[in-house]
């Protein structure tokens, strides 16, 4: 791959990579805040600056490196604070705090498909903007179809936490610090792309139908 192929990849990727990953994280800490937890906000995490929400890592590093290697493009972003014991309602709300974020990404797709619209419909259907657009539709599905994924800490897993009897929320407690781990073995093995890819498919064509009318 010649320089200006990957100076290209990286231009066209960037800005939905990092407003996908960053305000989703701002979405936690907002709807953290409107049930009772301040955490995220005194600590400057209420913010749609991605400055405040960028790990070098795994917001910059690592999707490049997965999005090179030709495998599924995954990253994250600081996770923003949330004191449950805060919440008015703590196992209710947290639910809500946690779908906060992958919500975020299917309204950022959303965006990104209009955008798409109107940049086809001036007829630049190969230009920069359409390319842009059509990376921040997958990137924000991808995201969102991976953090739904049951498995700590993922947001899905958090929210199975918090839906579960107590016992089993223990359980699933002691699975989380190896939850990263099992998915990184599950995506680099293939075995969870199958699943990945027909929920971003179904949510796709679900985009497709209510921004270009079946078009």
């Amino acid at each position: 791959m010649d320089i200006h192929t990957t100076l290209k990849i990286i231009t066209v990727y960037a800005i939905p990579v990092i407003f996908a990953i960053t305000l989703h994280e701002a979405a936690h800490g907002y709807v953290a805040r409107m049930f009772g937890d301040n955490t995220a906000y005194v600590l400057g995490r209420v913010s749609l600056n991605p400055v405040r929400h960028i790990d070098p890592f795994g917001t910059l590093i690592f999707p490049t490196l997965t999005l090179f290697l030709g495998g599924m493009l995954f990253g994250w972003a600081k996770p923003v604070p949330v004191n449950q014991g805060e919440l008015r309602e703590p196992r209710k709300h947290m639910v809500l705090v946690v779908l906060a974020g992958p919500a975020a990404n299917f309204i950022m797709a959303i965006m990104w498909a209009v955008l798409l619209r109107i940049v086809f419909s001036m007829g630049h259907a190969d230009g920069y903007l359409f390319e842009v657009s059509r990376a921040g539709i997958s990137i924000n599905l991808i995201l969102m179809v991976l953090n739904l994924l049951p498995i700590p800490p993922l947001d899905g897993g958090r929210v199975l936490m918090n839906i579960v009897p107590l016992e089993f929320e223990r359980v699933l407690a002691k699975i989380e610090p190896y939850g990263i781990w099992i998915l990184l073995f599950l995506l680099l093995t293939g075995t969870i792309q199958p699943v990945i890819g027909s929920g971003v498919n179904f949510f796709y064509q679900l985009i497709f139908q209510i921004v270009f009318f079946g078009y």
